[in-house]
């Protein structure tokens, strides 16, 4: 009897300290809404100024999901529409990427797509816009006129926009459609029997499109294959699996999802039977490698089912329940569980809520777990997936990031638009290059216009300066540090010849855009891809590919 009396208050214990718990939560729950609501109550009666409660409240609700995790999100009534875009990948407009012009002061045309109203009515890299039907564009930000371009599918409008390289005004009557980028830019069978496909979203249904190319590329004789994850940042946990399934067989149990409640604890198999299991295949990841495109690394990585080439996968191991139906039209997106690929780990390299919550930190190498693959083989989880084969890509020298990105005379820009603007055709993406007077004219451009960048060691110095002035040290020096300034201060001209080929490769890039679109890039790019190289040399050395794969290896 007291065996029995102390067995159950051994189980009464902690079921009524759980209580108690729970008890406590709820209170503080209630505490709290409470608190917030008397606070709210108070502002709107007695603050000096009228209160927006849409604005105010919103801040409130937007500030305490932001203390969580950066994919649990509120869309109220009147940004219905972007989450519809986000989970589906489609919006309605005209199909191109716009841009800030700092020089013009005007948004410009970027980017028209392939196949898209853009393209089809004849705009070009360039075109300032001037006005959408009778609303001027003129000193206006990129997102307004983002949403005066964007409507309904079927609707029409007048755009009207000048063409710096004639100087024309011009105007177009353009239909708006709904615009879904393609989920593989780029297929194609390479040298040696390898076939490459190029992924940029699980958005959308890419199952299908990368069925169909992956049988297109068998019958035209593909031995093996290299699958492009390169800034593929994810999407359908669904469409994953079914990809995945291309080349491993059904029944296989490729994700679980752990979390609160019972119905975020999910398991996902195979459920077709595959197209290949045995060719030979390498995966390209990146940083920018996300979400469902690190499950599908992951998985082929966890079932020794193709080798990983790159640079660590940025490290998203949460998954969302995309559209949770609030009051008046509003919708949650929040994050309800974790998930674990087929070795057991979670590749999540953030904890973004830690000691209560307010700051994150990613999780060093020194606290994950090593877990294994279906052979034996030593992987990791809590930092992203990391490549069995590490190639770093080429860095972009400063003065590459300036002229792209931050010059404000745009010369690199209005160079490559009046390229355009001049030729009315160039050579194939694979045999496109500029020549050796046009490069020269681009330099001369860019020497005339001023322009001027910021590198990284002249800043260094000045904070080198500052410290020995501030201890003491910078007379006794100052004929070294003058000799030393003497040699970091930068000669444009020189540093235009040093870094020529990144920057004729930027540019032949952004040339070939114009009139072979994304597919064209890729293909052209592929020529001094140093992580696509590595792939095709491991492809053509069966040996070593199978020692990758291999236990000890």
């Amino acid at each position: 009897m007291n065996k029995f009396l102390f067995f159950c208050l051994g189980v009464l214990l902690p079921l009524t300290a759980q209580a108690q718990d729970t008890r406590d939560h709820n209170f503080e729950v209630a505490k709290q809404l409470e608190t917030f609501n008397a606070i709210y109550r108070n502002l709107d009666l007695m603050y000096v100024d009228t209160l927006d409660a849409e604005e105010v409240i919103g801040n409130g609700i937007n500030a305490m999901l932001r203390s969580l995790d950066p994919y649990t999100e509120y869309y109220p009534a009147s940004k219905k529409e972007d989450l519809k875009m986000m989970l589906s990948g489609k919006y309605a407009g005209i199909g191109a990427l716009i841009r800030y012009h700092q020089r013009l002061k005007r948004v410009v045309i970027d980017e028209p797509y392939a196949g898209m109203p853009a393209a089809e009515a004849g705009l070009r890299k360039g075109d300032v816009i001037l006005q959408v039907d009778d609303t001027l564009m003129t000193d206006k930000t990129v997102s307004y006129v983002s949403e005066h371009l964007r409507g309904d599918a079927g609707t029409s409008f007048v755009l009207k926009i000048l063409r710096p390289s004639t100087g024309k005004e011009m105007k177009f009557k353009i239909t708006r459609r709904n615009i879904q980028l393609p989920e593989i830019p780029y297929y194609g069978l390479r040298p040696d029997g390898i076939g490459y496909i190029s992924l940029s979203t699980f958005v959308g249904e890419p199952s299908k499109a990368m069925r169909r190319a992956f049988v297109d590329l068998k019958q035209r004789g593909a031995t093996s294959l290299i699958l492009d994850l390169r800034g593929n940042g994810g999407g359908s946990l669904s469409e994953c699996i079914d990809i995945v399934n291309l080349w491993v067989p059904k029944g296989v149990t490729l994700v679980e999802t752990r979390g609160k409640i019972a119905r975020a604890n999910t398991s996902y198999t195979t459920r077709l039977e595959p197209v290949d299991t045995v060719m030979p295949i390498v995966v390209l990841v990146n940083g920018e490698t996300a979400s469902a495109s690190e499950i599908t690394s992951g998985s082929i990585q966890d079932l020794d089912r193709g080798i990983i080439v790159g640079t660590r996968t940025y490290g998203k191991g949460l998954v969302q329940i995309p559209n949770i139906q609030l009051p008046y039209n509003g919708n949650l997106k929040l994050t309800s569980s974790k998930y674990y690929i087929p070795s057991g780990r979670c590749i999540q390299a953030i904890n973004y809520r830690h000691a209560g919550g307010g700051y994150t930190e990613r999780v060093p190498d020194s606290l994950t777990h090593v877990f294994r693959t279906l052979h034996g083989r030593e992987v990791r989880d809590g930092g992203g997936v990391t490549p069995d084969v590490e190639v770093k890509p080429d860095t972009l020298p400063n003065i590459a990031v300036y002229l792209d990105r931050i010059d404000s005379t745009e010369v690199m820009f209005d160079f490559v638009a009046d390229y355009i603007a001049r030729h009315p055709q160039i050579a194939a993406p694979t045999e496109f290059h500029l020549t050796d007077a046009e490069f020269a004219e681009f330099k001369q451009r860019v020497i005339d216009s001023g322009f001027t960048y910021d590198p990284v060691s002249e800043k260094r110095f000045e904070e080198l300066v500052k410290a020995a002035q501030f201890e003491g040290y910078y007379d006794d020096a100052k004929a070294e540090f003058d000799a030393l300034k003497a040699k970091l201060k930068h000669d444009i001209a020189s540093d235009i010849d040093r870094h020529r080929q990144m920057l004729q490769q930027m540019m032949e890039n952004d040339i070939i855009m114009a009139y072979y679109y994304q597919a064209g890039v890729l293909e052209a790019s592929l020529q001094s891809d140093s992580q696509y190289q590595e792939a095709v040399r491991l492809l053509n050395n069966p040996e070593e590919y199978r020692r990758l794969l291999s236990v000890g290896n």
